[in-house]
C-alpha cells in the first residue's frame, strides 16, 4: 500500500479544494472529519466514497483502534487512503487532527432519502433558516434541529453552504439522519409550508421585538418556524409571509440572544408542549 507523505501531491490538493462552496458544487463532494463522524456514518450504513486516515493518531485510543479495524474490514482498499501527519492536517479543519477524514458525495443525503429512512411520528416543527451566514450557528442549529425531531430544515439562498466543514464539525453528524433543503426560494418554501400544515399555513418568525412570547403559542400543530440572519435580523421576504412574530423575553436591557441559542429555546419549548399534550 502507498502512503501519501506530502500535502503537494495532486489527489490531495484536489480534496483541499472541498474546503470551498465552488470546491464541493463543482465536485459534488464534501468532507466530514473524525472518527465520531465516520463511526456514525458507519452505523447509519452510509459508506464514503474515500476515507484518508493517520494509524497512529487514530490508535491514541481504544476506539479508533476499534474503528481503524472497522474501517478496514468494512471499505476496499482503494477506497482507504493511509496518509502522513503532515497530510492529514493539511486536509483538516480543526488544529489538531483526530486522524480520519472522510469523502462524501452530497447526494448522499438527498432530503426525501433521508425522511422515507425515518420512523413516522408526528413532527410539528418545520424549521427555516433565513440567511444564517455563521458556520458554528448553522451547524449548532441543525444539531439542536435533529436532537428536537423537527420535521425538516430549509434553508434560503443567504444561508451559509450546509456542507462547510465548520458546519458539518458543528452539526456532529445531523447531516446524516436530518432531512436539510438548502438554496430555496421563497416561492418553494411558502408550498413546502403549506403543505407541512395541511393547507393552513402558521409561519411564526423570531423576531426580537415582537410582543408575543414563544411559550405562549400553541406549538403542538403543524407550523414553521423562521429564524433571520445574525446581524440583519430577519429578511423583508420573511417579514411578508410571517403569520406571527414570536419573542423570548429578556432580562437586564440584553437584546437579544445567539441564533442557535434562540432557536434551541424555542424548538424545546415545541418538544415540552408535545410530550405534555401526549400522543394526538
Amino acid at each position: 500500500m502507498t502512503v501519501i507523505t506530502s500535502p503537494s501531491n495532486p489527489r490531495i490538493g484536489k480534496l483541499r479544494n472541498l474546503h470551498t462552496t465552488r470546491g464541493r458544487r463543482e465536485s459534488g463532494l464534501f468532507l466530514m472529519e473524525g472518527p465520531h463522524l465516520l463511526e456514525a456514518l458507519f452505523d447509519a450504513e452510509v459508506l464514503p466514497l474515500e476515507v484518508y486516515y493517520q494509524p497512529e493518531l487514530l490508535q491514541r485510543t481504544a476506539q479508533g483502534s476499534t474503528l481503524l479495524a472497522r474501517l478496514l474490514e468494512t471499505l476496499s482498499p482503494d477506497s482507504c487512503v493511509e496518509v502522513s501527519e503532515r497530510v492529514i492536517e493539511a486536509l483538516g479543519d480543526v488544529q489538531t487532527s483526530q486522524g480520519v477524514i472522510s469523502v462524501l458525495p452530497i447526494d448522499a443525503f438527498d432530503s426525501q432519502h433521508l425522511r422515507e429512512q425515518r420512523m413516522r411520528v408526528s413532527r410539528p416543527v418545520l424549521l427555516i433558516l433565513d440567511a444564517v451566514s455563521d458556520p458554528g450557528n448553522m451547524g449548532t442549529i441543525l444539531r439542536t434541529a435533529l436532537a428536537a425531531d423537527v420535521a425538516s430544515v430549509l434553508l434560503t439562498s443567504g444561508c451559509v453552504d450546509c456542507y462547510n466543514p465548520k458546519v458539518v464539525r458543528a452539526a456532529a453528524g445531523a447531516h446524516i439522519t436530518l432531512p436539510i433543503e438548502s438554496n430555496l426560494s421563497w416561492s418553494t418554501i411558502e408550498e413546502k409550508v403549506t403543505r407541512h400544515c395541511a393547507g393552513n399555513p402558521r409561519l411564526l418568525l423570531a423576531d426580537a421585538d415582537s410582543p408575543h412570547f414563544y411559550y405562549e403559542q400553541d406549538l403542538t400543530q403543524p407550523f414553521a418556524l423562521i429564524i433571520g440572519n445574525e446581524a440583519k435580523g430577519p429578511s423583508r421576504e420573511a417579514r411578508q409571509r410571517a403569520t406571527l412574530t414570536i419573542s423570548i423575553p429578556l432580562a437586564n436591557h440584553v437584546e437579544s440572544l445567539n441564533a442557535a441559542m434562540a432557536t434551541g429555546i424555542m424548538l424545546y419549548e415545541a418538544v415540552r408542549q408535545k410530550r405534555t399534550s401526549g400522543p394526538r
